[in-house]
């Protein structure tokens, strides 16, 4: 039986096709929140994974884009591992800001390949499929059973996706699952190890006023939908940062021992000037440093104000009392915290602080927030093959950034990936290295065979 390395060095001789198929994937736009070339980039990942030797199916969705479904068995384990990853991708705009060709050129410039998705999550895609394939092609056999869900609406909330695994669990059922859509710590440039998820809570408060913009000689007389946002977001978080809506943290998950001990671990490792360097700023928020830093980002529940929308903001002045007032908001809920609770628990503040008619639009499939145990075999799995790829131990976290499959499928999941500092997701100029695209294949693949081992 063939090592891991055989594995690794087969990876390496096939780099140049691994670069091609993610040239491809990348050339193709995908994107959910405008509902572009979905389906188009579906049957390219479809076809790339029967080019491989992979199973692979379309499954439609009502109402949405089809996802890829695969299940390849082996006699070598008895365990199964879910391969969760996406082919949606974030709106490139603003377009001017991209260099390189554009969002969607995949041009390969001075060893880092550009474009819409090279990180997140194309190149994710292709390193389960690739290590996949690498297993077939020396070993004749897989180490694990796997189970593959590719799906188009991640990166809107995987609104129709949750209906659809509530019909077919079956399909979804392993001992394991991980994704890998995380990046590399910024200082140690070791992959992050995520063993939870923060539940994301998107809302939108509406408040209205007249039946028009109405001139502002007469604002004395009139609702002033801003002030009404403005005043009732001062009453929903305080100046330390602190969510004064009553009964917030209700029952929020407590920390163990090994909880505490990452936290500790993770603070003697990373450089946290490094973090602050990468993000333009002098200090953290409240002055936070050392294990109060990652305890925060870990464990703290937020509410974080993405927009403001109102009245009149171009050039000059515009005399007006603007007729509607909006803000876009999203709250990170820990484990244990209900998305639909939370909802509720926000709207009864409002009304309690006389802000009852501002409208409250919130996403009610919000993912449920989880967390496993680093003792888990889909955990240790994923650190030794992280070890074993970097050559030391990662960067383990509590909780981090695929809840929706979790909600009606219950599978010990992770968070990791391999996206480099500076990868730019979500942003202008997204790209991977080309060289770390190739180590997070060979990391697909050992997480892989560690797990079949457990």
């Amino acid at each position: 039986m063939t090592d891991i390395k055989a594995i690794h060095d087969w990876i390496d001789a096939h780099a140049e096709e691994a670069i091609r198929d993610l040239q491809e994937l990348v050339r193709q736009p995908s994107i959910s929140a405008q509902g572009i070339g979905l389906r188009e980039c579906a049957d390219i990942v479809l076809r790339q994974m029967h080019v491989d030797g992979l199973d692979a199916h379309l499954h439609e969705l009502d109402g949405g884009p089809p996802i890829i479904v695969g299940h390849m068995t082996t006699p070598r384990s008895n365990k199964t591992m879910l391969c969760y990853s996406h082919y949606d991708v974030q709106p490139p705009e603003p377009i001017e800001a991209w260099s390189h060709g554009g969002p969607w050129s995949g041009a390969i410039v001075d060893g880092v390949l550009y474009g819409r998705g090279s990180t997140d999550n194309k190149s994710g895609i292709l390193a389960f499929n690739k290590a996949a394939k690498a297993f077939l092609a020396v070993r004749g056999e897989l180490p694990v059973n796997l189970k593959f869900i590719i799906e188009g609406e991640e990166e809107i909330g995987s609104i129709h996706l949750g209906p659809w695994v509530e019909k077919n669990p079956q399909l979804l059922e392993a001992d394991g699952m991980h994704c890998l859509d995380g990046p590399v710590d910024t200082a140690t440039r070791l992959p992050d190890v995520d063993l939870g998820l923060k539940s994301v809570l998107f809302v939108e408060l509406v408040a209205k006023g007249a039946n028009a913009d109405i001139h502002s000689l007469n604002f004395p007389l009139l609702p002033s939908p801003a002030w009404d946002i403005v005043r009732a977001l001062n009453t929903i978080m305080d100046d330390k940062r602190r969510i004064l809506i009553e009964g917030w943290n209700d029952g929020i998950y407590q920390l163990d021992a090994d909880d505490r001990e990452e936290l500790e671990e993770k603070t003697r490792r990373v450089d946290l000037q490094a973090m602050k360097d990468e993000w333009g700023i002098e200090q953290f928020a409240l002055g936070r440093d050392g294990v109060d830093v990652h305890y925060a980002r870990t464990y703290e529940p937020t509410a974080n104000i993405q927009g403001l929308i109102s009245g009149y903001t171009g050039k000059g002045m515009k005399t007006i009392v603007p007729n509607e007032a909006r803000v876009k908001m999203d709250f990170r809920l820990i484990p244990n915290m209900d998305p639909s609770t939370a909802v509720q628990k926000l709207k009864a503040h409002l009304a309690k602080h006389g802000f009852g008619h501002i409208e409250v639009h919130a996403r009610t499939n919000a993912e449920p927030p989880y967390k496993i145990s680093v003792r888990e075999s889909m955990a240790q799995a994923v650190i030794k093959a992280a070890t074993d790829v970097w050559g030391k131990v990662p960067i383990v976290n509590g909780v981090s950034a695929e809840g929706t499959i979790l909600r009606h499928v219950w599978i010990p999941c992770v968070l990791t990936g391999f996206a480099n500092p500076g990868a730019n997701m979500h942003a202008p100029d997204e790209n991977v290295v080309v060289a770390d695209y190739i180590r997070g294949i060979k990391y697909a693949a050992s997480i892989m065979e560690e797990f079949g081992k457990g």
